[in-house]
């Protein structure tokens, strides 16, 4: 690459539920902007992340998967956002997860090739792989699957290989001034982010209870006279039954759900929170054009 060239470009993160995608780009990015629960399909909105160094400025982009509903309005947002990432993308990181290739992945990469993007390959969760000798003849096998612009091993929980995964894709950006300022990081509001959080503590304390028929609201997000940010997050699901779920007994699950959430937005807001939550009914909030814009998820 030309020294003097300066390059700037996006690439989309894809591939399969459960490769640590959102990982990959909190670890790329430096700093935590998408959620990450072990439960598969956590990310419902395109978030970008803003890569500055000397001589490129990087995009990614991490899409949602299928975690909606199938035949739902949300369900057709959600793919609406993936493609128009993919439509927008100068390349593509296909994440896949060490040690085997699925037919997931396989459908992954049949999407990015439909779109004509040139496509590394980051093979995740290598620190997983005893003994790493395993790990050349997954690459060879990898290899012969697709003319990849780069085969890169990385572990994203590990930071192993990052520097290296970046280089081959800033390579594939075009020639181009700065489009952000240095300094920015992403093009996601504070107020976006503490959504997320919430959600993010919500997926993790009920798993399997309540998968994906529930999102968080922000109604207020305010500077408080003690010197705090003050934050009210409505919780929406769409039937009762789930709302005294998420509750819990007197109220315990609840409470220990927003105290672990405060907990986080005070590290990544680098400040201290006042974090109100309340729980409410709205049957079909999924399918709703009006619930769905309020949420972001603009015109269904």
């Amino acid at each position: 690459m030309n020294a003097a060239a300066f390059r700037c470009g996006t690439a989309v993160l894809a591939g399969r539920p459960n490769v640590g995608k959102s990982t990959l780009f909190n670890a790329l990015v430096g700093q935590k902007l998408s959620i990450v629960t072990p439960k598969a399909q956590t990310t419902r909105h395109r978030i970008q992340g803003i890569v500055t160094r000397p001589g490129f400025q990087l995009a990614l982009l991490d899409t949602p998967g299928a975690g909606a509903a199938a035949g739902s309005r949300l369900a057709h947002a959600m793919s609406r956002e993936a493609a128009a990432a993919l439509a927008g993308a100068d390349a593509a990181i296909l994440v896949v997860a060490a040690p085997r290739w699925t037919s997931a992945d396989g459908d992954a990469l049949a999407r990015l090739v439909e779109a004509r993007l040139p496509v590394v390959l980051a093979v995740n969760k290598i620190d997983r792989m005893r003994p790493r000798e395993r790990l050349l003849p997954l690459l060879e096998d990898l290899a012969g699957r697709h003319e990849f612009a780069a085969i890169v091993p990385v572990s994203a929980e590990q930071g192993e290989n990052l520097d290296r995964l970046v280089d081959a894709v800033v390579g594939l950006l075009p020639e181009a001034p700065a489009a952000w300022p240095e300094e920015q990081v992403t093009d996601r509001s504070e107020r976006f982010l503490a959504a997320e959080i919430v959600r993010e503590q919500l997926m993790i304390a009920l798993s399997a209870e309540l998968p994906y028929g529930i999102a968080v609201e922000i109604e207020r997000f305010e500077e408080t006279s003690d010197g705090r940010t003050g934050i009210d997050a409505v919780i929406w699901v769409e039937r009762e039954g789930q709302r005294k779920i998420v509750i819990g007994t007197g109220g315990a699950r609840l409470k220990a759900i927003g105290r672990a959430a405060r907990l986080a937005l005070n590290e990544r807001l680098g400040r201290r929170v006042h974090l109100s939550t309340w729980v409410r009914v709205r049957k079909g909030w999924s399918d709703d054009p009006g619930m769905l814009r309020r949420l972001g998820h603009g015109a269904p």
